[in-house]
């Protein structure tokens, strides 16, 4: 067994793009997807999937493609789901990474085999022997849902359950969440439910959509390159003139500064609470019958409860403890290389504060490198796999809330800045835009034709 011969599992965009730097590099590898496309959790068709009707992009067009893949000029600022999965099938003709993936197969397991590499069992019941094990099955399918005091007499279903505000028609709703998607659901409640609210435990900063006309991260980026507490005071201060004081919505203070939580990039939900169509309510204290019982002392009486109260970070094809996790986020260096695990590598198990297709490839890259030294057997090797007992610091300074979504949270220029020395450091060669367009095949093009 040749020390080359990798398996990724997924072939949602961190695969794909996992897929395209072992292909690059001329690395063998067999890509395992147990849907009827690649995709992932943008193909509104797979089961589990937590994409809804009015999911878009939070990051903009510009700011989230592929190195060498420009989502098209036609694109809205910010994607519908539709659209991210278009491109996305797109990205996969364009390299010709369809070739390699076999659909329809989930990996039931996967395990060390003791050797330095992995045996993996396939839901046909096929065993297979890799090397390499890169997992990039994403970290959106395992819902957290949330228990109180209490019982609810009405219906309840959590984020990832939720597909169109048909649920919502001539009912009392309550979105329990103010993240992306829980802003998302409330804006959807807001319009069709006869009456909507939203329950949130603690403030936020929304950063609007658009900032003098441009999307946020665009204007975000196109500006000086500041230190972070004074990029954190020119932010508040232009949040407080954009948006105000949000307590004047029922919403409660932000207990931290910006960007020390996840964004919420929504332009919509204030909108809806200015205009009475959502109310805000406090965090849940219990729950009896048909009504909530809120940690103010109000009550509502309800239909429907929806918890977008996020999701747990899972890898249920590995036994429990071969890789760690800490605080329910698995313990990797630099989120993405097995500390103690050679031959382990994770894609998208990390979260950030901007589009993510840019920084796989980088993550991708480094991986294929060093999948390439491991196989040589190069000293380099053995100088990574040293290099991974530490605990880089990729918080660009940021003091993140504490929270378990914040405890692999990555500032996402540290990361990329951190990805580059790596690559740097031991000779790698860097994301190369013109080495990608000389992969690319001759297919036709979808994203013209739909266009056209």
């Amino acid at each position: 067994m040749s020390l080359t011969t990798t398996c990724i599992i997924g072939a949602g965009p961190g695969g794909l793009a996992a897929a395209r730097a072992l292909k690059r590099y001329g690395v063998p590898y067999e890509q395992f997807e147990r849907h009827n496309d690649v995709g992932g959790l943008w193909d509104a068709r797979n089961p589990g999937t937590p994409l809804y009707d009015s999911a878009h992009f939070i990051s903009s067009k510009t700011q989230s493609a592929f190195t060498d893949c420009p989502m098209p000029e036609t694109y809205p600022d910010y994607p519908s789901g539709k659209e991210i999965l278009d491109y996305v099938h797109h990205f996969a003709d364009r390299y010709g990474l369809r070739e390699n993936i076999r659909l329809n197969t989930s990996v039931e397991t996967a395990k060390p085999d003791g050797k330095g590499g992995w045996t993996v069992t396939l839901s046909n019941g096929e065993t297979k022997s890799f090397a390499n094990l890169i997992v990039a099955t994403g970290t959106n399918w395992h819902p957290n849902r949330p228990s109180y005091p209490g019982a609810f007499s009405g219906e309840a279903i959590h984020a990832v359950d939720y597909a169109s505000p048909d649920l919502f028609h001539d009912k009392r709703v309550m979105v329990v969440g103010a993240g992306n998607s829980g802003c998302d659901i409330a804006c959807d409640a807001a319009i069709h439910a006869d009456k909507a609210f939203i329950s949130v435990r603690r403030g936020y900063h929304f950063v609007p959509k658009h900032i003098f006309g441009m999307p946020a991260d665009v204007f975000a980026h196109g500006g000086p390159k500041l230190p972070m507490p004074i990029q954190q005071w020119v932010m508040g201060k232009m949040l407080r003139l954009l948006i105000g004081d949000v307590t004047r919505y029922g919403l409660p203070q932000p207990d931290h500064k910006v960007f020390e939580s996840h964004p919420i990039v929504n332009s919509e939900l204030l909108h809806h609470l200015g205009h009475g169509n959502i109310h805000a309510k406090a965090d849940i204290e219990k729950l009896d019958g048909n009504e909530v019982i809120f940690k103010d002392g109000s009550r509502e009486q309800l239909d429907v409860i929806v918890y977008a109260t996020g999701y747990n970070y899972s890898m249920p094809y590995l036994e429990e403890g071969a890789v760690p996790f800490r605080a329910g986020r698995p313990d990797l260096f630099l989120t993405v290389f097995g500390r103690n695990l050679p031959g382990f590598y994770a894609m998208g198990f990390e979260e950030t504060n901007s589009g993510g297709y840019f920084l796989y490839d980088e993550m991708a890259n480094c991986i294929a490198n060093a999948i390439q030294d491991r196989d040589r057997a190069s000293d380099r090797a053995k100088q990574f796999q040293a290099e991974t007992t530490t605990d880089p610091d990729l918080s660009g300074g940021i003091r993140f809330i504490e929270s378990p979504r914040h405890t692999n949270y990555v500032d996402s220029p540290t990361f990329q800045t951190a990805l580059k020395k790596l690559a740097k450091r031991y000779g790698w060669d860097p994301v190369d835009e013109e080495a990608f367009a000389k992969m690319r095949v001759s297919t036709p093009n979808r994203l013209a034709d739909q266009a056209a």
